[in-house]
């Protein structure tokens, strides 16, 4: 545990303020929801202050339940302060939004809740919030019932979700928003993509049987197994040897949709952090090359390691796929994977962040840079080759509207059917185009696919 040491003048002994996970917990969530950032880079560089085990996990346990709850939790926080905190203030905020978050959904006492969360005010060097934190957490546990009735009236409250997040949903899918909000709000299953390169499925859910880990294949997904509890993924059996990656099982249907074959030319454009450039290089070991290019140089990296772990080989590019001028070789390619950027409406469930960070106006603005993305790599394409389009996203804007626009402005492209028993077809004008995952189907994230043909030129 590292400790912050401040010299205490009169006894000339150091007075120490430890750092613990909710005081932890309240930083990343102010560097969150005051600066915009994301919530997985926050962890990554700030849990490595807490010792591996209780701390650390009751930490990330705090910031994903915060975030994951967010709109319910601010207006029982509104509704309990007497004035706004000032912006300086903002982690003794999170830390109030810690507190409630542990009374409803967190089995601790709740005296010892209301313990540990007022002695964080110190390791935050906010002593003076002692006394609030202690009156607002008191007050909440005498006034619940009235308070969560009153939050039960309002929209954003009772569904944890933005406004602007769930007209969107309701306009989008009215029979089914109800269902994908609800998603949305649980927590995900811990999926496993096979290695098949080194074992079966089969030899693989035997190996977890050995080890005492439940889990059961993923129907439709030939190399997806569904753990029944998350763990850490030093347990997994041959994990470290490359034998399987975690990875959701929709995700894993983008290399089956490719149509793999040796000797092909295959582009994963977006590719970071690259879980389906791993399972392409699995799926089809004959492939000529594999070009993995993103504009995101960190990310990259872990793409590197991801490949290292399991022994495969990329050529591995550092950016903007929208421009093939700085980084395409000139050679067509026979497969391209277009895991555009989006919206990731459909991995809130796994990165509850979204519902803080995401805005409306992004929307419009991730449409034309998807538009752009695939005007820019149609042309590297071969004639008769496959471009397979992907988002994580459920907003028929960035997906099917997405596919109609292009094809209708390209006479070449032509699409190429899903048949599958996952997901829904999408019709736009009498045409399909393409097939979506909504979130918490068949297990999975929210997912779009559609796969399109390049036709010879008459």
């Amino acid at each position: 545990m590292r400790l912050q040491a401040k010299r205490n003048v009169t006894s000339g002994l150091p007075k120490v303020a430890v750092v613990t996970a909710r005081s932890l917990a309240a930083s990343c969530l102010m560097q969150i929801m005051q600066h915009g950032r994301s919530l997985s880079v926050v962890l990554d560089e700030h849990l490595t202050m807490l010792p591996i085990g209780h701390e650390r996990a009751l930490a990330q346990e705090l910031c994903y339940g915060v975030l994951r709850w967010l709109p319910r939790l601010q207006l029982l926080a509104s509704q309990l302060l007497q004035k706004p905190l000032k912006k300086k203030d903002a982690d003794v905020y999170a830390l109030i939004l810690i507190g409630l978050y542990q009374a409803l959904y967190m089995r601790i006492p709740a005296h010892a809740l209301v313990t540990e969360t007022v002695a964080a005010t110190s390791a935050l060097k906010k002593p003076w919030a002692k006394g609030l934190v202690n009156a607002l957490l008191r007050s909440f546990q005498r006034q619940q019932e009235a308070l969560l009735s009153s939050a039960e009236k309002d929209a954003q409250a009772q569904s944890a979700h933005p406004l602007w997040l769930l007209d969107r949903l309701k306009q989008a899918w009215p029979s089914d928003w109800k269902a994908i909000v609800d998603a949305n709000n649980q927590r995900p299953p811990m999926t496993l993509r096979i290695n098949v390169l080194k074992q079966s499925r089969d030899a693989y859910l035997l190996r977890l049987k050995e080890a005492e880990i439940n889990a059961q294949a993923v129907d439709g997904v030939e190399s997806a197994i569904e753990l029944e509890s998350p763990l850490d993924v030093a347990r997994l059996p041959g994990f470290e040897q490359g034998d399987v990656s975690v990875q959701d099982a929709a995700a894993q249907l983008a290399a089956v949709l490719l149509d793999l074959a040796p000797g092909q030319r295959v582009l994963d454009a977006c590719t970071a952090p690259g879980g389906k450039a791993c399972h392409i290089l699995e799926s089809e070991p004959g492939i000529a090359t594999l070009v993995a290019v993103d504009r995101d140089e960190k990310r990259l990296q872990r793409v590197a390691k991801n490949m290292a772990r399991l022994g495969l080989q990329a050529e591995i590019v550092a950016a903007d796929v929208s421009e093939p001028s700085q980084w395409w070789d000139g050679q067509l390619f026979d497969r391209i994977l277009v895991d555009a950027p989006c919206s990731a409406t459909g991995v809130i469930r796994r990165h509850p962040d979204i519902k803080c960070l995401r805005r409306d106006s992004d929307i419009a603005q991730l449409v034309q840079q998807q538009a752009r993305i695939l005007k820019a790599l149609w042309p590297l394409l071969k004639a008769n080759g496959r471009l397979v389009y992907a988002t994580c996203s459920v907003f028929p804007e960035e997906n099917s509207e997405q596919i109609k626009a292009f094809i209708d402005a390209h006479s070449d492209a032509r699409e190429v059917e899903i048949v599958a028993n996952w997901g829904q077809d999408q019709t736009e004008d009498e045409a399909i185009c393409g097939r979506q995952i909504l979130t918490g189907d068949n297990g999975m994230d929210g997912f779009y696919y559609a796969c399109l043909l390049k036709q010879r030129e008459s």
